[in-house]
């Protein structure tokens, strides 16, 4: 673990905690060989999470974009009734 530490600059205690959370969340599973404790990342746990969300920011999107024209929309008539 202590390489995994040194880039992070994070306490042994730390990393601990951290692999810990995204064990219990799914997002790696962790083995024994030894003395080491090898982690390999879940990935589709984090694909479903990001097509979860990918449907929801196209819908934000679709609404952003909605109340956009239609503030451009006031805006041109804001403007043409300033011209009368």
């Amino acid at each position: 673990m202590n390489e995994l530490a040194k880039p992070f600059k994070m306490s042994l205690p730390t990393i601990s905690k951290h692999l810990k959370v995204l064990e219990r969340a799914g997002l790696i599973s962790r083995g024994r060989e030894a003395q080491w404790r090898p982690c390999q990342i879940k990935a589709q746990p984090l694909r479903d999470a990001a097509d979860w969300i990918e449907q929801y920011r196209q819908l934000w999107e679709q609404r952003l974009d909605q109340l956009d024209d239609y503030l451009h929309e006031l805006q041109t008539q804001e403007k043409q009734n300033e011209q009368h």
